[in-house]
């Protein structure tokens, strides 16, 4: 087996995922384009060396239909012989099609690839092309409920308060705030531009560095009439019985906000980087996908971890900085507690709770965002990991070299 080195990793600013969002007016395909684009040319790449291009995306519906992935790699100029792909592990895709990348050229089957995502959740919402997992049957039968319910129930067992949601939602808007004022993320990200050249957004734009804890203590719990008033709570009862009753603590303030966005990872051999002429910047050392109780869903980045970390015969207390995906604040409250890792080696520059969470893009981000982050703190290692849809988790471990 030979190994995968990370050469590159970039990212487009999030934009409100609003009709009133600096990227609703570009179509997602050119978003990713032109992504891909500008990652060949900071890397003076010859784009004929590259032998495929994974792109993970939720939402495949509409504009982002028919493998965007290839259709982004012919807009972007890349050579004829590129090939694309467009997979699909939900909140999981991007940081998936990026393991996927790494396996193909770990396994020799490639030597110079690029894993990534895309979601314009602002011009197609998320949902909108339905499936079997939101059939109503499925959730009578099985229990599945709608990911807040899931939040809450997860706060509810393993006893984590509002107070303790919205301080954490208050402690990534601010670590996100310092993040931007110290240039934390310019590394990383490539303006987007439109047709004419001008730029269009060149830094996140959802963060809200004003955000206060009385602002946050006033919102309304998100999903409390969705699982009282339409019997969803009653649901998770054929599994979790033991629970009377939810506590319902999510809100807006402190799960993921909707954005637009798009992040590419160049993964290669050492051979192939050393002939562009490329310098790594980081290994995978472990990069693995599993499955989860379905009903409580969002747990799934502990077992993901703990399996990473003992294939890359590690410990938690191993790991420099984690990035936990924040879909919900719980999340990575449950992943501190369970994994009995120190919240301040979590997260260090916020996450999707200020950032926001562009569903298929999300994993490949966090990826680039963990690598930035060890390089300017002269850091060794780094776990990102997310919580999937349907109850699964992801999890990749990078080394820097």
């Amino acid at each position: 087996m030979s190994e995968a080195f990370i050469y590159d990793a970039v990212r487009t600013p999030r934009g409100r995922g609003k009709a009133n969002g600096s990227l609703h007016a570009i179509k997602p395909v050119d978003l990713l384009a032109g992504l891909l684009r500008g990652l060949a040319q900071r890397n003076q790449l010859d784009t004929s060396a590259v032998e495929d291009v994974s792109i993970g995306c939720v939402t495949q519906t509409s504009e982002q239909g028919a493998c965007i992935a290839r259709t982004a790699v012919i807009l972007a100029g890349y050579d004829e012989d590129v090939p694309g792909v467009t997979l699909n592990r939900f909140c999981g895709s991007g940081l998936e099609a990026v393991n996927g990348a790494a396996a193909k050229v770990a396994a020799g089957y490639a030597d110079l690839t690029i894993g990534g995502g895309v979601e314009s959740m602002s011009r197609v919402a998320m949902g909108s092309d339905g499936g079997a997992l939101f059939d109503p049957q499925m959730a009578f039968d099985y229990g599945i409920v709608p990911q807040g319910i899931s939040a809450d129930l997860i706060a509810t067992i393993y006893g984590f308060t509002r107070d303790d949601v919205d301080a954490f939602a208050l402690r990534s808007q601010k670590r996100a705030a310092d993040a931007i004022e110290r240039r934390a993320f310019e590394r990383g990200i490539l303006p987007v531009k439109d047709v004419a050249g001008v730029t269009v957004l060149a830094r996140d734009e959802l963060p809200r560095p004003d955000t206060t804890k009385e602002g946050l203590g006033s919102l309304k719990a998100s999903f409390e009439a969705m699982g009282t008033q339409f019997g969803l709570d009653a649901l998770t009862k054929q599994r979790y019985p033991q629970v009377e009753n939810i506590r319902h603590v999510h809100t807006a303030g402190n799960s993921s906000g909707i954005v637009d966005g798009a992040a590419a990872v160049l993964v290669g051999s050492r051979e192939a980087g050393a002939k562009a002429g490329l310098k790594p910047r980081a290994r995978i050392r472990a990069a693995v996908s599993i499955s989860a109780e379905p009903v409580i869903m969002l747990t799934g980045p502990v077992p993901a971890s703990q399996k990473a970390l003992a294939k890359a015969g590690m410990k938690a207390s191993d790991i420099d900085l984690f990035e936990v995906n924040e879909a919900f604040a719980v999340v990575p409250l449950f992943f501190a507690q369970q994994m009995n890792v120190d919240p301040d080696r979590i997260n260090v520059n916020g996450g999707a709770i200020a950032l926001g969470h562009p569903l298929g893009a999300t994993g490949a981000m966090l990826l680039g965002t963990v690598l930035d982050e060890l390089e300017a703190r002269n850091l060794a290692t780094g776990l990102v990991t997310l919580c999937i849809g349907g109850g699964m988790g992801i999890a990749t471990i990078i080394e820097r070299v």
